[in-house]
């Protein structure tokens, strides 16, 4: 019976993996709901002159986690949040505003206001320039925002990186409220997660399995269903199941 636990263990492979409680894992998300950004951290605006980060916390933040050359998940991303921007009835700069932080040290603010300008020109709404902000910083002031909401990342070949797909709702505090996960976000969801984070409720993220399900595919730029995770996690399942299930099974008597 061990060595069936074993194989069905190996036949799930990466997808399932026990961390340490106190180990942050290597790329993902480690929610910390409740926890305060960094209100001093210094960043670059889209001109290139300096900025406090909590200088743009006056509202309810959408802060988004990218890198301006990502050839992965990045764009998808934005333009789906750009599209659930569209649709919620929340007034951009006055209701809420997004800031889009980049985690390479590399970027650069010419590279950011260019970015900019492709995601406001997405619009069909008035939406100012000013309620989407795109910033560039130094390792240490990345450094202390990433961690403190908890979003791991790692180098890959290509001067690409590694990481999750999420965007982070902050308050007017600067208390994360809220975390969405993938590259489609539901207007309804966000709309109510602005909301709340205007009055400063947080709320644990109850939709986490498209990151199990699907891979992102850089080459196709599409997301890739992957069956054998699905298998093997049910399959393993099962089988604790049946293992729990004769650990209670009353025995014959001799």
């Amino acid at each position: 019976m061990i060595l069936i636990i074993l194989s069905l263990s190996l036949a799930v492979g990466p997808a399932i993996c026990v961390q340490p409680a106190a180990r942050p894992p290597a790329v993902g998300v480690d929610e910390h709901l409740g926890a305060v950004v960094p209100l001093d951290a210094h960043f670059n605006d889209e001109d290139g002159r300096p900025v406090k980060l909590g200088a743009l916390l006056d509202k309810p933040v959408i802060l988004t986690l990218n890198f301006f050359r990502c050839a992965g998940i990045c764009t998808p991303l934005l333009n789906g949040l750009t599209d659930s921007l569209n649709e919620i009835k929340l007034e951009p700069g006055k209701d809420f505003r997004v800031v889009t932080v980049s985690f390479d040290p590399k970027d650069d603010h010419e590279l950011a206001k260019m970015k900019r300008l492709n995601y406001i020109r997405q619009f069909h709404r008035p939406f100012p320039v000013e309620a989407w902000r795109f910033l560039t910083g130094r390792p240490q002031d990345i450094k202390a925002l990433t961690e403190a909401v908890g979003f791991h990342y790692q180098p890959a070949p290509g001067g690409q990186f590694v990481h999750p797909g999420v965007i982070v709702i902050l308050s007017p505090q600067g208390k994360v409220t809220r975390y969405m996960y993938g590259i489609e976000f539901s207007p309804y969801d966000l709309q109510m997660a602005l909301l709340e984070a205007a009055r400063g409720v947080a709320r644990p993220s109850v939709v986490k399995a498209l990151q199990f399900c699907y891979d992102y595919d850089p080459v196709s730029r599409s997301f890739v269903f992957r069956l054998t995770r699905i298998v093997g996690a049910v399959t393993l399942m099962l089988a604790l199941a049946l293992i729990g299930a004769l650990g209670f099974w009353p025995r014959r008597k001799a």
